[in-house]
């Protein structure tokens, strides 16, 4: 395997929009510097060349670190010890590339395992083949390992009848009792905002500043000739605005983002309305799945999510489980005494979200 460095313009068709040009230049914009490289793999069965977004920050002054969203992207004919190997190999390669400052690299790798009754086996699986390959279990995830994918190839009943009862019945519930959901675009992005700050007062979560959701509507229309189509959908009843959501089309897959909505009329069930409007909507568009982007690992009722679980689940569709976090230490001593400090922020993390 060989790898080359490359203009961020590479990254413009990556599978996921997480490695893609779009996003790289959009968190440059707030503290991280993109960088693109090529990874070339040749052998007697075929040869590849696939894209690599990796941002890089500092950490303190003299320290600082790469990360790897939802990559590598490599062929799905490697086995799972291949690609943690391989994995390992692009991260002692990048080390040139990088100033000697550097922590450590962190990969969130995209292959992933559908739920099913082996998924514990599978998790060791890879576990015990990271930490062979040399890579640490990261304190904490940046984006989620786990997630519900709909299958948009089917009709809409069909779609619904994959639901729950309660979620569908929600979602007509919304639509007899008046609530109006529609494409608002981000001329709403301020009513957004305020129904986001509510949400995180109530459920305990952080947010950016607005200037964060802005700046990506900005760069999602600078891009949109590249099939990148950021929108903001906004559900509401007698003139006040109850929920909203901002979802990523681009390509095969539609992505939900981010929701916030209101303490009022919450038997109302905007939220569950909303869902449905941007579902139907990707389909239009010729998307294939919609990502809800976002769960618990797992049922557990005392996991601090486990609302969010319920909520998301109760659509349908697929659960899948990625690898997770893991980090390939460039300086152990330095990143043990980081780790130590993620995992501490994590758990205090945890507990404001359970008050």
């Amino acid at each position: 395997m060989e790898i080359t460095e490359a203009d961020l313009a590479v990254c413009k068709d990556a599978d996921s929009f997480l490695q893609s040009a779009m996003w790289g230049e959009f968190k440059s914009r707030f503290g991280w510097s993109a960088k693109a490289f090529l990874l070339n793999w040749t052998n007697n069965d075929f040869k590849e060349t696939s894209p690599l977004l990796v941002l890089c920050r500092r950490l303190a002054p003299g320290f600082s670190f790469a990360y790897i969203p939802w990559g590598p992207n490599l062929p799905d004919s490697f086995s799972a010890k291949e690609k943690a190997n391989l994995t390992a190999e692009i991260a002692v390669k990048i080390k040139s590339f990088i100033a000697k400052t550097f922590t450590f690299i962190r990969f969130e790798p995209p292959w992933f395992y559908t739920e099913n009754a082996d998924q514990e086996t599978n998790n060791e699986n890879d576990s015990a083949l990271f930490l062979s390959a040399g890579f640490k279990r990261a304190a904490a995830t940046v984006q989620p390992p786990d997630t519900v994918l709909i299958n948009l190839n089917a009709p809409p009943q069909e779609i619904l009848a994959s639901m729950k009862p309660k979620w569908r019945y929600n979602i007509s519930l919304a639509q007899k009792k008046g609530v109006q959901v529609k494409e608002s675009g981000v001329q709403e992005i301020e009513t957004f905002y305020s129904l986001l700050k509510e949400t995180s007062a109530r459920d305990g979560i952080a947010v950016h500043g607005i200037n964060y959701y802005k700046t990506l509507f900005e760069l999602c229309g600078q891009y949109n000739k590249d099939g990148v189509d950021l929108r903001l959908y906004t559900a509401s009843y007698e003139g006040e605005t109850l929920a909203a959501i901002i979802v990523l089309f681009r390509g095969k897959e539609a992505t939900y983002l981010y929701g916030a909505s209101s303490n009022n009329n919450r038997n109302l069930m905007a939220p569950y309305a909303l869902q449905w409007k941007a579902m139907q909507d990707a389909k239009e568009a010729g998307c294939l799945f919609y990502d809800l982007f976002g769960i618990p690992p797992n049922a557990d009722p005392t996991h601090p999510m486990a609302g969010l679980y319920r909520f998301k689940t109760g659509f349908g569709g697929q659960i899948i489980h990625r690898p997770g976090s893991w980090d390939y230490p460039y300086k152990p001593l330095v990143y043990a005494l980081f780790n130590m400090a993620e995992s501490l922020r994590k758990k205090l993390r945890d507990i404001k979200k359970k008050r």
